[in-house]
């Protein structure tokens, strides 16, 4: 047992540093100062009365940053490290090695998230840590899988960039039409309708994040299909 817990750390630190290419904390820093920038300017304003569904706004942002890097570039990391040959030569290379890296990341930024969110309790307002990260995690992942995918038919870090700025700028103004429908993706669940019953919205938020977490899984299930074909990643 004590074998198979220090192969699984070495698996994970090994894992972290090419998934992350020492990069990550950029985005990481860039997240929490803009969350911690918003905290703080609130903190200052006299008129400012947080609310639970400003704190999930306030994170959203920091989310999305942090599954960015990690989904996006993951396959330019491997190019970079000369990893990718050897990775396709591991039998069901989608289901052993990226998948456990999907894992990995989403475990990472969802403890960022929970910090973020016991960190908004002292800063801002008292809000429920764990169901606020566990609700910012369905868009976070339907973002990211998306950018896994994306990722798979670009196969350029910076090309996947530009995409998903467009994509993220797509589903953004969307929003605005679909308000709050269980088809806005950015849905917050803090903030319900004052003029709907709250039974019909639990529904809507929950019918949102069903339709986020099949979305997510059938886009990550196509960019793991896609790493099957070895031929179009190894030249």
């Amino acid at each position: 047992m004590l074998n198979k817990l220090q192969l699984l750390i070495t698996i994970i630190r090994v894992n972290l540093k090419i998934i992350f290419a020492n990069k990550f904390i950029y985005f990481v820093l860039v997240g929490v100062g803009f969350y911690l920038l918003v905290a703080i300017i609130g903190l200052f304003d006299v008129d400012y009365y947080p609310d639970p569904e400003d704190v999930y706004t306030t994170i959203l942002f920091p989310g999305l940053l942090l599954i960015f890097y990690p989904t996006a570039f993951g396959i330019q990391n491997d190019m970079d490290a000369r990893t990718l040959e050897m990775l396709f030569g591991v039998p069901n290379y989608r289901y052993k090695v990226w998948f456990v890296r999907l894992l990995i990341t989403l475990f990472t930024v969802y403890f960022i998230l929970v910090l973020l969110s016991w960190l908004s309790v002292y800063l801002i307002v008292s809000v429920p840590v764990f169901e606020m990260a566990a609700h910012l995690m369905f868009p976070v992942f339907f973002i990211g899988s998306i950018s896994f995918m994306v990722s798979t038919l670009i196969k350029n870090g910076n090309g996947t960039a530009a995409v998903m700025v467009l994509i993220g700028l797509v589903f953004w103004i969307s929003a605005g039409f679909f308000d709050q429908s269980k088809w806005n993706i950015f849905l917050n669940p803090f903030d319900p309708p004052s003029d709907v019953y709250l039974t019909i919205w639990d529904e809507t938020v929950f019918y949102n994040r069903l339709y986020l977490l099949i979305g997510s899984l059938l886009t990550i299930l196509a960019g793991l299909f896609r790493l099957q074909k070895r031929e179009k990643f190894i030249q």
